[in-house]
């Protein structure tokens, strides 16, 4: 299938102008851009999105996805909305009140940027003390956009998190992913393992029940998501399955031969071009 990227480090458009790259866009606007270059284009991406939509492109992920990508705190809104759990959680935008913010959750807590990627952002606390020292020495997470969470740790369950992938609102596969506790750095990715100095993480191919891929699949549609992946704790306190994480990226499992025995890419192929199809026709 013939595609042309679009690299938007020193990419400008015009407001005023009806051109339109293609008929058909595939967002790859990653939150971890800001990893990369501190001058990011998650917000420019925001309004891009939104030119190109207006002017009637079919922008698989686009700007509604986005917005709701780069904020945890509108993705755990998203998914109380839906009768669903979450770990307890505060949203805060302002470093100071993080400790008031904190009374009456129970620790340990993870203080969290409300824009991360690949784990970046995360902080554990085991106490009121170590959050009220690192609060004093200015030890906090930041975020770009200056939001922070304050949420309460959920044990794991066989220490691993569950991520399911879905395409067009239909669950396409999951995998099983180690969580240790103290390392928030989950992407399953070629690029996130390939890494210099990455520990190896342990992911394994799961099958879900179905209330939980019935649980991501509402996810994916409340989030006009496209593709992407919606996570999932199981609370080793009392069974209760938390969402916390929607990723808006295909960030498909790295070696998915080995780990699914099937390459998830084909099925986006075939998305895409049902899509363009479909545009076409129209």
């Amino acid at each position: 299938m013939a595609y042309v990227p679009i690299q938007l480090s020193g990419h400008s458009f015009d407001p005023g102008s009806p051109e339109l790259p293609a008929p058909l866009i595939l967002s790859r606007v990653a939150q971890s851009s800001f990893l990369r270059e501190p001058e990011h284009p998650i917000f420019y991406a925001e309004a891009l999105l939104d030119q190109w939509e207006r002017l009637g492109a079919r922008v698989i992920n686009g700007s509604e996805t986005l917005a709701i990508d780069s904020s945890k705190a509108r993705q755990l809104s998203l998914i109380t909305s839906l009768g669903l759990a979450v770990p307890r959680s505060r949203v805060v935008h302002r470093a100071r009140d993080v400790l008031a913010a904190a009374e009456g959750l129970s620790f340990p807590v993870l203080v969290k940027a409300n824009i991360g990627g690949s784990g970046a952002g995360i902080v554990r606390f085991n106490s009121m003390e170590e959050l009220r020292v690192a609060s004093l020495d200015v030890r906090l997470p930041v975020s770009v956009d200056q939001v922070l969470l304050i949420q309460e740790y959920v044990p794991p369950r066989g220490d691993s998190i569950l991520r399911l992938e879905t395409l067009g609102g239909q669950f396409l596969y999951a995998i099983e992913v180690e969580s240790s506790g103290d390392s928030f750095d989950l992407c399953p990715a070629d690029a996130c393992i390939a890494q210099p100095g990455r520990r190896p993480i342990r992911m394994a191919a799961a099958t879900p029940p179905q209330q939980l891929i019935e649980a991501a699949e509402r996810i994916a549609r409340a989030a006009n998501l496209d593709l992407g992946g919606v996570e999932v704790v199981i609370d080793d306190r009392d069974g209760t399955p938390r969402f916390y994480d929607i990723n808006a990226m295909s960030n498909f499992v790295a070696d998915p031969l080995t780990v699914l025995g099937w390459d998830p890419h084909d099925r986006l192929v075939d998305y895409l071009e049902n899509q363009l199809g479909d545009g076409k026709k129209a």
